[in-house]
Formats: structure tokens, C-alpha cells, sequence
């Protein structure tokens, strides 16, 4: 009894390779019409993402994920306030990445010198602020430092942008002073103008032990900025007023998100519409190289399927062959296509001055596409070879 053969795992690859040894300009220029396909598609899904978070990077500087926590008023239509324990409390809602606070210190006020007559306050604010201030609205300081663990506690201060003009402070020094709560402080920072916060463009803060001891401050904060995660903020919202204040939650103001967060979520919802459609018929158009260049291998080789199949080689064989042909030959063009799309896409990044952004998902799905192509690509073909029959085959076209 004549047993059948067996191809093992290391023939298969053997035999497969070999189809492609044997021609290698034509493998190569396949194997590119395949990695310019991917290439396409890695190119699109990056170009895209990398242009896509340099969109978001602009739009959270216009405060997408920031919402502002304020005291309301009560029942009685009174001002009320926000607990002591109000930024702690926020702080524990999993989506929240920072929260800080400053309190208006009301009935002090900030002066070029003590010879200024009381009532010029200058429309100007006094503030205490917490030392995680600056990184959750997004200010930086222009000129000196922000306050610190150190200066929080004794009477220094920092201006505003439009605070420090109309005080007439250029820059942050060790011998410019102002007249603050009737005591002077000394201005160890000036800030930049902060957009998303511009209350504080008019303020001169100070740390909040500081304001404790020296400025009759009652530790309620009066203003609460929390960053958010960009896909909780609408959550989040809803939260905030009974996380601050748990007894009285009717007694606190919440922001609504910023016009910008539709806008984002306007934008990510083309933009992957976009991704899918063209990344498609990137994926379409290396599947049909593939199919042509291994249907015209099948018609090229018809004496060598003869010679294999009248020297004992089953049809299972055949198709075995010339799918995993397919296989490698889209392997090769996956790879490198992808590896072109990820250079691609960061040196056009790096050009534009964007962040080079290519997701895992497109690399490695455009791996896995190019095996599903090569094997869909590879049917045909292997079918179409295994069907000769031996004396049809050496006969040759």
C-alpha cells in the first residue's frame, strides 16, 4: 500500500521560497507594488494621526478637558462656598489628571507703593494659589519663578501679565516690591498671559499659607480648575458639583466644556472615517498586485507544476506551494512597505513641525493585511495550478 506524502512545516517553506529565489526582479517589483500599498496605508493612518494629535495638542490649549468649579448661591439666593476638603475630594474621580485651586481673597487689595490712595485698586485681584497651579491651567512664568514650598509661606508674590503693567513691574527682582494687605511682599515671578485662565492675567497670588496667616484667608477656595481626560470630560461634569460639595451640590457652579471639545470630537470622527476609507483601498490595491503576479507565475510555470506532479507531487502539494509563494511575497512587501510608511511619516511629521504619531493597530494590522491578502490573493492561483494535469502541464502553454 502506497502511503502518501507529506510536506513538513520546513518543506513548505523550502519549496515556497524557492518560486521566489528563482526570479527576483519580478518578486521584487511585486513584493514593492505590495509595499507601496502598505507604505500607503501606514503613510495615510500616520499622516493623518500625527496631524491629528498636533490638532488636539492646539485644541487643549484652548481648554477642551478643563472644567472650572465655582461656589453658587443658596436657596436664600446668598453667596455660598466651597469646602476646605473640596480640591481633595475631585481629586479622587479616576479621570481627573490634576485639579488645583485659588481663592479671592476679598477686601485686599495690591499697590505700586503705600502712598497710593486706597481706592485706585486698579480693578486689580488678590488671589491665593496653590504650587500645582501653572501645569493644570497651562501658564507659564515670563520673568523670576512660581511660588514653591519655600515662598508659599512668607510674603512674596506673583503678578499677572496685566497685573505686573498697570503695577508698572517689568521683571521679577529681589528689591521690587508691592504693597499688599497692608504689608509689602516681594514679586518673585511675572507670568505670561494665561488664555485659558485670564482671571489671572489681573491677580497677584499668593501661596496659600501665606494668605492663611497673614491675610485673614478662611482656606475655602473660590475657583477649582480640574483636568480631565479628553473622553470623560461630559462625565466628569456631571460629577463635579456632588464630589465638591456632597451636602449642598445645588450650591455649586460647573463650566460647561469648551466649544472646542465638539469641534475635536467633530474632527477624530472624519478623521477616521477618513483612515478607513483610504487605508481600504490602500490594502485593495496591494491585494490585486499579489493576485496578478501570482495567476501570471501559475501560467509561467506550467511545465514545472507538470514535472512536480508526474514526479509524485499531489494537488494538495501544488496549492500548498503556491499559496505559501503568496504568502512570503506578501510578507516581504508588508514588511518593508511598512517600515517605508513609518519613515515616511516621520520625516514628513518632523517637516511640518507635528509629533510623529503611527498607532500600533496600523502597523501591525497593515502585517496581518498583507498575510490575509497573500493567502485571499494565493486561492486562485494555487487552485487554478493544482487542477493541471501532469501531461497538460509539460505540454507547456
Amino acid at each position: 500500500m502506497i502511503r502518501p506524502t507529506r510536506l513538513l512545516p520546513g518543506d513548505v517553506l523550502r519549496v515556497g521560497a524557492a518560486g521566489i529565489r528563482v526570479r527576483p526582479l519580478r518578486v521584487f517589483l511585486s513584493a514593492l507594488g505590495i509595499a507601496i500599498g502598505i507604505a500607503a496605508m501606514v503613510c495615510v493612518v500616520g499622516v493623518a494621526s500625527s496631524s491629528r494629535e498636533s490638532l488636539d495638542r492646539q485644541l487643549a490649549l484652548l481648554g477642551t478637558n478643563m472644567l472650572k468649579v465655582a461656589p453658587g448661591q443658596d436657596i436664600q439666593g446668598e453667596a455660598s462656598h466651597l469646602p476646605d476638603d473640596a480640591v481633595a475630594m475631585i481629586g479622587r474621580i479616576g479621570p481627573v489628571t490634576s485639579v488645583t485651586a485659588t481663592a479671592m481673597l476679598s477686601g485686599t487689595h495690591v499697590y505700586r507703593s503705600d502712598h497710593i490712595p486706597a481706592a485706585e485698586t486698579g480693578n486689580l485681584s488678590v488671589l491665593a494659589a496653590r504650587t500645582d497651579l501653572l501645569d493644570t491651567v497651562g501658564a507659564s512664568v515670563s520673568s523670576g519663578a512660581w511660588l514653591n514650598p519655600a515662598t508659599e509661606k512668607f510674603p512674596a508674590v506673583v503678578l499677572g501679565a496685566n497685573a505686573a503693567r498697570r503695577l508698572g513691574v517689568a521683571v521679577a527682582a529681589p528689591e521690587m516690591k508691592v504693597w499688599l494687605g497692608k504689608q509689602w511682599f516681594t514679586v518673585v515671578g511675572v507670568l505670561d498671559p494665561v488664555p485659558l485662565a485670564p482671571e489671572l492675567n489681573y491677580a497677584a497670588l499668593v501661596g496659600w499659607p501665606v494668605a492663611t496667616s497673614s491675610l485673614s484667608f478662611d482656606g475655602y477656595p473660590t475657583t477649582i480648575y480640574t483636568r480631565t481626560r479628553d473622553d470623560m470630560v461630559i462625565p466628569v461634569q456631571a460629577i463635579l458639583a456632588a464630589t465638591a460639595n456632597p451636602e449642598h451640590p445645588n450650591e455649586v457652579s460647573v463650566s460647561r466644556p469648551s466649544d472646542a471639545l465638539e469641534a475635536k470630537q467633530a474632527t477624530d470622527r472624519t478623521l477616521n472615517a477618513l483612515l478607513l476609507g483610504l487605508g481600504t483601498v490602500a490594502l485593495l490595491v496591494g491585494g490585486v498586485g499579489v493576485a496578478n503576479t501570482m495567476v501570471i507565475s501559475v501560467l509561467e510555470r506550467r511545465p514545472e507544476i507538470g514535472l512536480r506532479r508526474s514526479l509524485g507531487a499531489t494537488r494538495r502539494h501544488i496549492r500548498i506551494q503556491f499559496l505559501t509563494e503568496s504568502l512570503l511575497l506578501s510578507a516581504l512587501g508588508g514588511l518593508g512597505g511598512a517600515l517605508l510608511g513609518i519613515a515616511i511619516t516621520a520625516s514628513y511629521a518632523a517637516y511640518q513641525g507635528w509629533p510623529t504619531v503611527v498607532p500600533a493597530w496600523a502597523t501591525v494590522g497593515a502585517l496581518l493585511a498583507t498575510v490575509v491578502i497573500g493567502l485571499c490573493a494565493g486561492v486562485y492561483p494555487a487552485w487554478r495550478a493544482a487542477r493541471l494535469a501532469p501531461t497538460e502541464a509539460l505540454a507547456g502553454p
